[in-house]
């Protein structure tokens, strides 16, 4: 059973960026697929972005309020995936939590305690 721990989380200006980072532990990171899924109050779970496990090639997904502006990385050497997060926008900020892709791209096994981000206008 892998265990995420996020962190990199914030407050931040309307079109600032912040990078989040998970590490992983137990399990074997390079052989998931991970991604990273948000929560804001009194809103449903939502699929941020997702990367393919390393010997697929590393495919990504992004929803589409993200596309353009987020992007997902993984170091397998760390045990590590990332979210660089650019322009971000107030309607960004949200509980973002770390995950284990189970289903390509947004069904998830398991996830970390999150980690706040908050866009202010």
């Amino acid at each position: 059973q892998v265990q995420l721990v996020e962190s990199g989380g914030g407050l931040v200006q309307a079109g600032g960026s912040l990078r989040l980072s998970c590490a992983a532990s137990g399990g074997t990171f390079s052989e998931y697929h991970m991604g990273w899924f948000r929560q804001a109050p009194g809103k449903e779970r939502e699929s941020v972005a997702a990367i393919s496990w390393s010997w697929s090639g590393g495919s990504t997904y992004y929803a589409d309020s993200v596309k353009g502006r987020f992007t997902i990385s993984r170091d397998n050497a760390k045990n590590t995936v990332y979210l660089q997060m650019n322009s971000l926008k107030p309607e960004d900020t949200a509980v973002y939590y770390c995950a284990r892709v189970a289903g390509w791209p947004n069904q998830f096994a398991s996830w970390g305690q999150g980690t706040q981000v908050t866009v202010s206008s």
